[in-house]
């Protein structure tokens, strides 16, 4: 089995877990922190394939053949869709939505976790009475 096919395995295994927390949790606010750590994490990784394959490949990969195409699409559905859930309880939290919407349409999963960080800490405040 090669290292690409584990870290496939692992991130499969990872995000069924994930949607299974979702599923069994009944929190009203999400995790900051843990949003904060999936976010660094994956910037930490697209960089390392940045550093290492370059910006070119995500053209390249995306663009080779249907599936690949069909993944682009996809997360640019995926992206718009959190968006779209994302963005009511952002603005109700004072968030300025363009910057954000910029970092998301530029780095998807990373602006998303990073934006979802920044509103779960400001609703937890909001709650706090801070």
């Amino acid at each position: 089995m090669t290292a690409l096919e584990i870290v496939w395995i692992a991130s499969l295994i990872g995000g069924s877990l994930g949607l299974l927390t979702i599923l069994a949790a009944k929190r009203e606010t999400g995790n900051a922190a843990l949003a904060a750590l999936l976010c660094g994490a994956f910037a930490a990784y697209t960089a390392a394939q940045i550093a290492s394959e370059g910006v070119v490949g995500f053209y390249t990969n995306h663009t080779a053949n249907l599936t690949g195409l069909q993944v682009w699409i996809d997360l640019i559905m995926c992206a718009v869709l959190a968006m779209f859930f994302i963005a009511p309880r952002a603005r109700a939290a004072g968030m300025n939505l363009l910057p954000w919407a910029l970092l998301v349409g530029c780095t998807a999963s990373i602006g998303l976790l990073a934006m979802v960080a920044r509103l779960f800490w400001l609703e937890r405040k909001a709650q706090a009475g801070g």
